[in-house]
């Protein structure tokens, strides 16, 4: 995990992000993300009256994607796949961390 990956989860964990501030933050179009977001790969992605609304965790993801997309050339689904494992690790070893005696 990168210094920038843990900023952004300590600073931004109770704020949501506009579709833009993402877009931004991820240097791709906003209609790179609703295209992602039709298709389903961004689960848990609230919208409100066209508004949409994300988590620092759901903009990892999105940072995720995009690298896996850029560097291999991979589809979204592919990439998608990726960033559901790479939770998933980040998962488990949070509770390794946490069963680990003190």
């Amino acid at each position: 995990m990168r210094e920038n990956d843990i900023l952004i989860g300590s600073l931004m964990e109770e704020t949501w992000l506009t579709l833009e501030q993402v877009a931004a933050a991820c240097r791709v179009e906003p209609d790179w993300l609703v295209r992602h977001i039709e298709e389903g790969l961004f689960p848990g992605s609230r919208g409100t009256a066209g508004i949409w609304r994300f988590s620092s965790a759901q903009l990892l993801r999105a940072r995720r994607m995009r690298q896996v997309e850029r560097d291999f050339d991979a589809v979204p689904e592919l990439a998608a796949l990726v960033a559901d494992m790479l939770e998933e690790l980040d998962e488990l070893r949070a509770r390794l961390d946490r069963a680990r005696p003190r």
